[in-house]
């Protein structure tokens, strides 16, 4: 038996009526209620845009490059040092 998902959240947009109507016949076209047509593009939307956030591939070339990048030691950046190194409003002045 299958097993539901219960909706609790409710999402609410303000549109104007051409984007309404255009939502709608597109979710006719599919046979889906505007919800659903709404709900999986943009869930499908989401998805693309969390993906290049989430997993990159690399060919092996540019692998080894990012693993030897990452297990490089730190470059010496003497501004960013000095910078770092000032006082700041949250140390009340002082050097630390």
């Amino acid at each position: 038996m299958a097993t539901r998902t219960v909706r609790t959240e409710k999402l609410d947009l303000r549109l104007t009526p051409e984007a309404k109507r255009m939502l709608a016949a597109a979710a006719q076209a599919e046979r889906r209620s505007l919800s659903e047509f709404v709900l999986a593009s943009a869930l499908g939307r989401a998805e693309e845009t969390l993906a290049d956030r989430r997993v990159f591939q690399l060919d092996a070339a540019r692998w080894a490059a990012f693993i030897a990048a990452l297990d490089a030691p730190p470059r010496d950046l003497p501004r960013l040092r000095r910078l770092l190194s000032e006082p700041t409003v949250f140390s009340g002045g002082k050097p630390e």
